[in-house]
């Protein structure tokens, strides 16, 4: 695959707002997907999707415990990405009221 495909491939996954806003937390901290579906206020499902595209378009990584899974950003070779993160606004506020240890949800 050319590198004008990749680069037009991972902008498509980011045209789309709650991929974006995903990407936009986790360039806060990891999340757990739980913590996703309340920011979100959408399905587990629905997540999960948006999830797999941004897995297999390789922005983001997964890490099980137990039976919960954990994103994190995974851009390190897609500098292209962190520039324009650069230009997303912060989701901090977001992520104040949510806390997975907070809810027990993936303990």
């Amino acid at each position: 695959m050319s590198q004008i495909q990749e680069i037009a491939d991972v902008l498509k996954l980011l045209g789309d707002k709650n991929r974006l806003t995903i990407v936009a937390l986790l360039k806060e901290r990891e999340l757990c997907v739980c913590e996703i579906v309340d920011i979100l206020q959408t399905s587990q499902p629905n997540i999960s999707q948006h999830m797999r595209k941004l897995k297999d378009g390789g922005l983001v990584k997964e890490t099980k415990k137990g039976q919960w899974v954990y994103y994190a950003l995974h851009i390190q070779d897609k500098p292209y990405v962190s520039e324009i993160l650069k230009h997303i606004p912060s989701q901090k506020e977001q992520l104040k009221p949510v806390r997975c240890e907070d809810n027990e949800c993936c303990t």
